[in-house]
């Protein structure tokens, strides 16, 4: 199963256009709403200025589409350096002679330019990175990925609001099971199917999985509050030794962007807005610590990442991994909340034609969810295009996320997506839901 029909080289070009615009689109969104002033500010230590960000999207466009796929002449080779990752740390970015406001734009016009007739001239086939678009795909991918990025400065912006979205739709309010029983047994993890996986999604293999217990939803904030009323902040028994000198060192007291109002209570600043916490939506803007100590203080764990995605793809029914947990159509708005469609969780419980067989809710957008898993590669893994995209970052203390959030659009996830960051990052829409053993051989 693949994420398009591609019986005709003429469909594959106008998905991969489509694909291409729609995170283009997104880019000049999350850009033209500030001024050149808040362009070029670096907002966080932990984030590029959104200027560089935005350069650096052509720039890879350009190295990848432009000159080796089209074969094509730079556009600026001069700035090759400036924008790549691997050379600078983003706190040192603002210091560099990157490309101003509208030479940036310029740019990645210009190159975007190329790209089109690139697409329209080059057979895509005959070489791993033209078969099935994957270079274009994995493109889109990039470009949507720090477009998730750069909304993840937006929200450590100072100012008013500049962002705008409708709110999600609301849950159905039915009744859920607090958790659900995952048959123990083996399953098909990762792919070889699908045409734009990354390098680290491949390739598929079975994984032996025993019985476990995963909730039905994302933790919720009013979950957490519980938490924190409990003394959760205050206890080291509930965190790893690590996680316990980090919370103290960091003087964390409550997710990142929580703040007291004058009497007690809880606020958050969401995008500019400064608005009561929402008890129903899954708590966001927690570290990997965090999230573990919550599951030791409600008598769990976080699920292993093998855990999530077969909680996430395996369908009892048929034995057979899905591609999303509602089947292998591509995401719609009534299956999840992504792509910046709301800039906010929804409650827990939303999104029903999304569950997965077994009845969970909400595995794909809203939060990324921390696993307890470490960045490990597959068993057979080969690096593809280049190593840096995911074997560097291999054996590092990296934690893996699943699932996407509101700010992840559907070309940058799926059922076999993996994301990873360091255990202490706050400023990313993570979340994350528990897990617990099953009776031993339950449900095989």
């Amino acid at each position: 199963m693949t994420t398009f029909d591609l019986t005709t080289e003429e469909k594959l070009r106008e998905h991969i256009a489509q694909a291409l615009e729609r995170s283009r689109a997104r880019s000049v969104l999350l850009t033209d709403s500030v001024d050149d002033e808040d362009l070029v500010r670096q907002h966080s230590k932990l984030m590029s200025p959104l200027v560089w960000d935005l350069a650096h999207i052509g720039n890879q466009e350009e190295l990848w589409l432009v000159r080796d796929v089209g074969g094509r002449e730079p556009v600026r080779c001069d700035i090759d350096e400036l924008y790549d990752a691997f050379q600078h740390a983003r706190a040192d970015r603002p210091a560099l002679p990157l490309l101003d406001p509208a030479q940036a734009r310029g740019y990645v016009r210009e190159v975007r330019d190329k790209v089109l007739d690139v697409l329209e001239r080059t057979p895509l086939e005959g070489r791993p990175l033209l078969d099935n678009g994957f270079a274009f795909g994995m493109i889109a991918q990039h470009e949507q990925q720090h477009d998730e990025t750069m909304l993840a400065t937006h929200q450590l912006r100072v100012g008013s609001p500049v962002l705008h979205a409708p709110p999600p739709p609301a849950a159905p309010g039915d009744r859920l099971p607090a958790e659900v029983l995952v048959p123990g047994g083996p399953f098909t993890m990762g792919t070889d199917a699908e045409p734009w996986a990354l390098d680290n999604e491949r390739p598929s293999h079975q994984v032996l999985v025993e019985a476990f217990h995963i909730d039905t939803t994302p933790v919720s904030n009013g979950a957490y509050l519980a938490f924190i009323a409990d003394g959760g902040y205050e206890r080291p028994e509930l965190w790893s030794e690590i996680g316990w000198s980090h919370r103290q060192g960091a003087g964390l007291v409550a997710p990142r962007f929580w703040h007291r109002d004058s009497d007690g209570g809880w606020l958050r600043t969401r995008f500019g807005v400064v608005e009561p916490v929402p008890v129903d939506e899954p708590v966001v803007h927690v570290c990997y610590h965090e999230a573990a100590a919550f599951a030791a203080w409600a008598g769990k764990r976080l699920p292993t990442e093998a855990e999530w995605e077969k909680a996430a793809r395996f369908d009892p029914a048929t034995g057979r991994s899905r591609r999303f947990p509602w089947g292998d159509e591509d995401p719609t708005p009534e299956h999840a909340n992504l792509g910046q469609r709301h800039l906010r969780p929804a409650p827990v419980g939303a999104y029903p034609l999304g569950a997965s067989p077994l009845g969970v809710r909400q595995l794909i957008g809203d939060v990324w969810e921390w696993t307890s898993s470490d960045f490990r590669p597959y068993p057979g893994f080969r690096a593809f295009p280049y190593r840096e995209y995911s074997e560097v970052f291999f054996g590092g203390d990296y934690k893996m996320l699943r699932g996407g959030s509101f700010g992840t659009d559907e070309a940058a996830v799926r059922g076999t997506f993996r994301n990873w960051d360091h255990p202490i990052r706050r400023q990313i829409f993570a979340g994350f839901r528990c897990a617990r053993d099953a009776d031993p051989g339950l449900g095989h």
